[in-house]
């Protein structure tokens, strides 16, 4: 099932590539991480489009959308995105499925919009994150090649990024995740201005900004209305198991806890059949 590409208006100018599958049903939206596009749910997605309108988006500097000529690629910015986009869809109530960046930019969504959200699978992320996977993935980001003789080349170091992944999958995501420039070498498709946020942070400062993050989104996920599943990788290095185990026993009113084996940040790449039947017993429980 190869969804329909459209772009759609988001905030502050920008207009977004959106992925739909299905235009039937209540909407489940699928938001990714940092540094991927929509690409990394076209194995999930067609699992739930047959009950629910299944939509994505490359969030802004992301993919096929947008970049931001001033840099806000901060959590609300992508928020007001997200609303921007389901106003010009007509939709007024959604399931949200957010990973790592993709789950707080859902967060953040919710404390704006609490109305309007019927669901929200929060997939390896929370308001705390163990600093080892953050530095890691800021450390990738930063001594990635900026460009690419060949995809295989590029194949290469994802398969170093992402050593669980099939594969396969990486071939694909590479597919999707280059674009090739005059020159004729490739690069892949996000902003460069993403790569070097906070490039001279140190660890401890990296520290102080996610703490400083983190009390706000308590408050979210405390006042969250609707169902909510967190999903963790077992062999995760960003959302700790006490983290995940806080948000759903203590925080979170109406939420449940699936960790799945064989994963690790990367959830839904590095073991695709056990993300889907830990989110599908979900989703299909609650539509």
């Amino acid at each position: 099932m190869k969804p329909r590409q459209t772009r759609v208006r988001g905030a502050d100018g920008l207009e977004l590539e959106l992925y739909e599958w299905s235009d039937e049903g209540v909407a489940l939206l699928l938001l990714h991480g940092f540094g991927n596009d929509a690409h990394v749910w076209d194995d999930f997605a067609p699992v739930v489009a047959p009950s629910y309108r299944t939509l994505a988006l490359d969030l802004r500097g992301h993919g096929r959308s947008d970049a931001d000529p001033e840099a806000r690629y901060d959590q609300v910015s992508m928020a007001r995105d997200v609303e921007a986009a389901l106003e010009g869809l007509g939709i007024e109530r959604v399931v949200i499925v957010g990973h790592s960046m993709g789950g707080r930019v859902g967060m953040r969504f919710a404390s704006r919009n609490p109305e309007k959200l019927a669901g929200f699978v929060i997939v390896d992320s929370g308001p705390d994150l163990d600093l080892r996977g953050v530095a890691r993935i800021k450390e990738e980001a930063e001594a990635a090649p900026t460009s690419f003789a060949s995809t295989r080349e590029y194949e290469e170091l994802l398969s170093l990024n992402y050593p669980v992944t099939p594969p396969a999958t990486l071939s694909r995501l590479a597919r999707h995740w280059l674009r090739e420039r005059p020159d004729g070498r490739l690069e892949p498709r996000m902003d460069p201005a993403l790569r070097s946020l906070r490039p001279t942070a140190q660890r401890g400062e990296v520290a102080a900004a996610l703490a400083r993050e983190a009390e706000p989104l308590w408050d979210v996920l405390a006042k969250l209305p609707c169902p909510t599943l967190v999903v963790r990788g077992a062999a995760s290095d960003v959302l700790s198991p006490e983290t995940a185990d806080r948000m759903v026993d203590e925080v979170i009113p109406n939420a449940r806890l699936a960790v799945v084996s064989r994963a690790g940040h990367a959830v839904m790449l590095d073991n695709p059949a056990g993300f889907e039947q830990a989110v599908s017993a979900f989703v299909f429980d609650e539509d």
